[in-house]
């Protein structure tokens, strides 16, 4: 393909600022082929803005939709009626978004609407429960309906989308897995922590209340059995997740602290010994370092990781997050099985194969190692 193509790469949440940074980078790299255009939906103002200046990207469009108390609703109504005079102006002959958010869900089918071509990047992911994780799954499976292009992570997220009848499939590996390489190799590695360190992070609405309450009440269990590891937990800025914090009043190991740039993050997950999270990036990330993950939620929608080894869903129930915490952190044999599984979800290369897709060169797909 010759003709340079115009790429409007929609971001609104700091995980897709994350996973499509190597994507822009490697498209920008190519100007004969790409005239790339970043929109920023701001959906997450200060956390995806800091993801930029790491990786060098400036946006060109910021609809700046970031209000207080914002709703999905109120997301998805802003992006729908930016959309029209942005695609009007913009033009693209492609609209890149990527994951799950509502930023993604109404870019997806505002750009739908108008006839314009989608390619989803990390397309495919299923729970097969329509509200687990909420609302990701249906954001998921609207932006995968309407797209025309989906690259697939893995053989597995690929066999999804071929059930639903979707065609144009490319397996790809996960972006999250170039930009953690990305940053790895621009940063020293940890001093290790001579008595351990324990990475928590906390999110997903599902978990909201009792749920969420009933987890953290389980790791404040095995801080206190282990006082000499340190407990760090970035926390959301989602009001709802600091009132659950409030079980941790006391524990003088478990440090809260404001969200953390993504360089300090992928140097806590190198340093770790052990995390506990709902977060879907970290299922993918924590692998490329051989850290075996707690996986805080009762379903999944990356089950690679649970399948490989590296990972465990243990829910939110307090008893068994600490028996299975516990286990890890006492029984070397145990926590060895685990750390030394294969990344399953990509190779660090995903960004390539995604551009050479674009630009109609000949790749092969993503295989994971056995």
């Amino acid at each position: 393909m010759s003709t340079r193509q115009r790429l409007l790469v929609v971001v609104g949440t700091r995980p897709e600022a994350i996973k499509l940074a190597p994507v822009i980078l490697k498209a920008r790299a190519e100007p004969d082929l790409f005239d790339v255009v970043v929109c920023a939906t701001a959906q997450h103002r200060e956390l995806a803005d800091g993801v930029f200046s790491v990786f060098g990207i400036r946006p060109e469009v910021d609809l700046d939709l970031m209000k207080p108390g914002q709703t999905p609703n109120r997301v998805a109504a802003g992006v729908f009626a930016a959309f029209d005079g942005l695609l009007d102006g913009v033009r693209p002959d492609w609209v890149l978004v990527q994951g799950d958010t509502t930023s993604v869900m109404a870019a997806s089918l505002a750009s739908f609407n108008r006839g314009l071509r989608v390619a989803h990047v990390e397309a495919g992911l299923r729970t097969a429960e329509l509200r687990n994780p909420f609302p990701e799954e249906m954001n998921r499976r609207v932006a995968d309906l309407v797209a025309d292009l989906h690259f697939a992570p893995t053989p597995r997220s690929a066999e999804a989308l071929r059930r639903e009848g979707a065609s144009a499939i490319r397996v790809t590996g996960n972006t999250v897995v170039d930009a953690l390489y990305w940053i790895r190799d621009r940063q020293p590695a940890p001093e290790p922590s001579e008595d351990g360190l324990v990475l928590i992070t906390s999110h997903r609405r599902e978990s909201f209340g009792e749920p969420m309450r009933g987890a953290f009440r389980g790791i404040a269990r095995l801080a206190k059995r282990f006082p000499r590891i340190r407990f760090v937990f970035p926390v959301h800025p989602n009001p709802k997740v600091a009132e659950a914090t409030s079980v941790f009043n006391g524990i003088g190991n478990i440090e809260l602290l404001p969200p953390a740039g993504y360089p300090q993050l992928v140097s806590w997950i190198r340093a770790s010994r052990l995390i506990l999270t709902d977060s879907g990036g970290i299922q993918e990330e924590a692998p490329a370092f051989g850290v075996p993950t707690l996986v805080l939620r009762t379903t999944t929608e990356r089950p690679e990781g649970i399948e490989a080894g590296v990972a465990r869903l243990v829910g939110t129930d307090e008893e068994r997050i600490f028996a299975e915490g516990e286990r890890l952190l006492t029984d070397e044999g145990a926590h060895r099985e685990m750390a030394r599984v294969r990344n399953p979800y990509g190779d660090g290369k995903a960004a390539d194969r995604i551009v050479a897709i674009l630009a109609g060169r000949p790749v092969a797909d993503f295989s994971p190692e056995p």
